[in-house]
């Protein structure tokens, strides 16, 4: 017997109490089918009996009562016990157990697969690692949570978009391509900088493919080396979650909101309803209207967004 079996078997039995007047006509409830935390418990476990108390105005271990006498003909449940204020645990015959182990070999990889978010559409970012170094194991960590989310949404039946967020512009992109600029010309990497052996490697492979880029003003080259430096490290992770095996639907660009003037807009919306507010020369974001345990900056005193 699956968890669905089990729930369309306690849906019927709330439902032959219902016409036998046992209970109150009322809406059945989702009936959610658990494991026991423990195997003394039985094989599965329902608060079923808690759900339906209020609504037909009994007590729970009361209607626990009715749905085991309702119950108690089914050959393929062993024992149903009622545990704390109405949980019911049941147990199941061992025939119904083989026959639960010959669904999941049958339906293999289908097994558990449900249409519960059919029609649903959702969007999982995730990782969105900034393109100024490789990626490490927090990154494979937020990986394998972001891919696994994504897995269990589209066994729900949702149709599911892998977004990685490109942050392609900023003052860590800024500081990037300083440090590049100062590997390739030999100069020391500024302290705020980033100081991995892998800055040099970029830099000289950047230098090897655009020589042009060191007779650039200093301006130019930080620009130059910003913008090679950062697609090839982007490459880089993508690489390495391609032999992950995590793929994205979608690579959404940081700079693709601000060229196209969409976090302008965004602003002006906030602000046209009282969201935002100034201090200490920020524009920060009044989170706190909506349950944030602070407010957030939107725009730093030096005129950087966050």
């Amino acid at each position: 017997m699956t968890p669905e079996e089990l729930s369309n078997l306690i849906k019927n039995a709330v439902n032959s109490l219902i016409s036998a007047q046992k209970l109150d006509p009322i809406e059945i409830p989702e009936i959610k089918i658990e494991r026991p935390k423990s195997k003394d418990h039985g094989d599965f476990a329902s608060n079923i009996a808690l759900a339906l108390s209020k609504p037909v105005g009994k007590n729970p271990r009361d209607v626990a009562q009715l749905l085991i006498e309702e119950l108690k003909n089914e050959k393929s449940i062993k024992q149903i016990e009622i545990a704390g204020p109405g949980f019911l645990n049941f147990t199941l015959d061992t025939a119904s157990l083989g026959e639960l182990a010959r669904v999941i070999i049958e339906k293999a990889n289908d097994f558990g697969k449900t249409d519960n978010l059919k029609n649903q559409t959702i969007n999982v970012e995730f990782i969105s690692a900034n393109p100024t170094g490789p990626l490490h194991l927090g990154h494979t960590r937020w990986a394998a949570v972001g891919d696994a989310i994504a897995r269990v949404l589209q066994a729900s039946g949702a149709k599911v978009v892998r977004e990685f967020y490109i942050n392609d512009r900023g003052i860590q992109l800024d500081k990037f391509g300083e440090s590049l600029y100062s590997a390739a010309n030999n100069l020391a990497i500024p302290e705020d900088g980033y100081h991995g052996n892998y800055v040099k490697d970029i830099a000289l492979e950047i230098v090897k493919e655009h020589p042009e880029y060191l007779k650039q003003s200093k301006h130019e080259q930080i620009v130059s080396f910003r913008e090679a430096g950062y697609k090839k490290q982007l490459k880089q992770q993508q690489d390495v979650l391609d032999n992950f095996r995590t793929h994205f639907d979608v690579w959404y660009s940081e700079r693709s909101l601000h060229d196209s003037n969409a976090v302008e807009k965004g602003l002006e919306k906030l602000k046209q309803h009282g969201h935002v507010f100034e201090k200490d020369g920020a524009l920060w974001l009044r989170t706190t209207d909506f349950f944030d345990d602070k407010d957030r900056v939107l725009i730093k005193a030096d005129g950087e967004y966050t």
